[in-house]
Parts: structure tokens; sequence; C-alpha cells
């Protein structure tokens, strides 16, 4: 009976995935995806931040997790990020990695809401005029590179991901990644250099490595859900590896950066340049910019550029408040799991 409802479930789920690609095309199925997923977490991890600023007056902080508060933002946590996790396998890496904005300005709004102070006119808009400039700017800047975003996209197949691989302008990117990391680990760790463009650095290069192995691993999730069973494969394991790994040392990096340096710069440094590695990788691993025109390529750099621009106002006047204000959602793959608290 296990055996037939598991099976029964997974046709189920797979009935559910044609249905949807029948309607909607795959791109705007992995950037609806990706949108709510930033969106959702930046609310989840704001719940959270509240439920720890509600309870900072307590001798035992361990209190929070009895809370009802800390738990929900939890779950919207969890369905945030499998969301974001889900959008790889449909979108191109060029149309969701950009798309961490959409979670910058979620956590920045959410933050001006909570302050709740009263100001005139002219301190207002001293205080708060390119912070809502750069509302627009982001907004107008998302459009742009969804709109003229890559649309091709193929099945990850095992097969297919270990023809990437193999080929030589992923390699030499790889070579020229792994030379670059080397370098600057060296400088980092040996001669004690803590620029923060360096340590980002060091981010954005495992960041390019994160993005490539979730797309990998997502895609080939997803096709086992429909019945084209992938998991089996050992380029599977290794790129749930190198996933893991990737993630967790560009965690450790991200976290000397923001003891080291201030956290709404990092964030704004920090996304400018995972952007860029992340977009670079889409394009010499699984060649997503190889049938586009020249015209969508420039509207879609114009695109980021104005997102890059409107993170930037967003978090450079950015005032410290006295009580609270949310997480703000970074996803180092550019989708995955890294925070940075702007406190």
């Amino acid at each position: 009976m296990d055996g037939k409802s598991d099976s029964s479930a997974l046709y189920t789920i797979s009935a559910v995935f044609e249905m949807l690609r029948k309607h909607l095309c795959d791109n705007l199925i992995g950037t609806l995806l990706a949108i709510f997923g930033n969106f959702l977490v930046s609310i989840s991890l704001s719940i959270q931040k509240y439920s720890h600023v509600t309870l900072a007056g307590r001798k035992d902080q361990r209190t929070f997790y009895h809370t009802k508060t800390w738990w929900c933002g939890f779950v919207f946590t969890c369905i945030g990020e499998s969301a974001n996790f889900v959008s790889y396998a449909f979108a191109p890496l060029a149309v969701v990695a950009p798309l961490n904005a959409v979670s910058v300005l979620t956590s920045s709004i959410l933050g001006f809401l909570f302050l709740h102070e009263k100001s005139k006119p002219k301190e207002f808009a001293k205080h708060y005029g390119l912070i809502i400039l750069g509302y627009f700017i982001t907004a107008g800047g998302t459009y742009l590179f969804v709109s003229f975003g890559p649309n091709s996209h193929e099945k990850l197949e095992a097969e297919n991901i270990v023809k990437h691989i193999v080929g030589w302008p992923v390699l030499l990117y790889l070579l020229l990644e792994i030379i670059l990391f080397c370098l600057l680990l060296y400088f980092h760790k040996q001669r004690r250099v803590n620029y923060l463009v360096v340590i980002l650095l060091l981010v954005a290069l495992l960041g390019s490595v994160t993005v490539i192995t979730v797309k990998a691993v997502s895609g080939m999730l997803v096709l086992s859900i429909e019945g084209n069973i992938q998991l089996d494969n050992p380029i599977f394991s290794v790129m749930f590896v190198c996933m893991m790994a990737s993630v967790i040392f560009q965690a450790r990096f991200l976290s000397q950066a923001c003891k080291l340096h201030d956290s709404s710069l990092v964030m704004s440094v920090n996304y400018i340049l995972s952007t860029v590695f992340a977009v670079v990788a889409g394009a010499v691993f699984y060649l997503e910019f190889n049938k586009e025109e020249v015209l969508n390529i420039c509207m879609y750099v114009l695109g980021s550029v104005l997102c890059f621009l409107g993170v930037f106002l967003m978090t450079k006047n950015r005032k410290k408040p006295k009580i609270f204000e949310p997480y703000v959602s970074m996803d180092m793959s550019n989708g995955s799991f890294i925070r940075l608290d702007f406190i």
C-alpha cells in the first residue's frame, strides 16, 4: 500500500508540473517562484527578528524558540527558500540571480514601515528621498532584466550537465576561478588583507560555484519528480556535495565581512559582485546568452545596472533604527541561505 501511495503521489506532483507547463512557460514559473521566495523570506525573517527584539530584555534568550511568532517566521523561511531553490530548475541563472534585489527592496520597505517616525517634509526628503528613489530604480531595473533576460532553458539531465562540465569554456572558467580564489585567499589569510572587496570577491567566487550546482541539483530533482529519475547518477552526488561545501565556506567569509565592515555596505557590494559572477557563470556553464540578440543583452545589462544602483541608494543613507529593523535576505546564490542582519 505504501509503495502504491508513494507512486500515486509522485504521479500527482508530475501531473501538476505538466499542467503548469502547458499554461505557463518555464521562465515565467521560475521568475514568479524566485520573486515569491525572496518576498516571503524577507517577511519571515522580519517576523523572527521581531520575536528576538520583543524578548531582548529577558535573561534566557532561548525562550524565542517557544514563541509562535518565531516558528511562524521559520516556516515561512523554509517555504521561501524552497521556492528559491526550485526556481533555478525553471529559469536561467541570469534571471533568477538579480531577483535578490526583491528581497532587499522588501526588507527596506518593511524597515521603513516599522520605524514609525514622525518628521517634517524636509527632514523626510533628506533622510528617505534617496531610499525611495532606490525603490523605483530597482523596480524599473527588475522589469527590464526580467523582460529582456535570456529565454533559453534546457532540461538539466545528468548527461547534459556532464557535457557542460567537460567543455573547454567551463574548464577554462573554473581554472581561472580557482587561480583567482587561491590568490585572494593567500592575501587574505597570509598577508592579513581584510579589504571588503577582497573578502566579498571570495564570497562571489564561491557563489558562482553555488549557483551552478544549485541549478543542477534543483533541475535533476524536478526531473526525478516528473518521472525521469536522475538521482542515481554520480554527477548528482558530486553537485550536491559541491553545493553544500560552497554554501558553508561562503557563509564563513560573509560572516567575516559583516564583522569587519558596515553591514549596509556589505549588502550592496555583495549583491553586485555575487550577481555579476552568477550571471557570468550561467553564461559560461549553461550558455544562457548564446541565442540572444544584442539589443536584448544591452537592455538586460541596463536593467541589472539599474538594480545595482537602486540597491546602493537603498543602503547608502540607511538610518539605524532604535528598536527594530528586519533581517535583509541576501541570496548567496544568489539562492542560497545566507542572511545579513542590519542593526
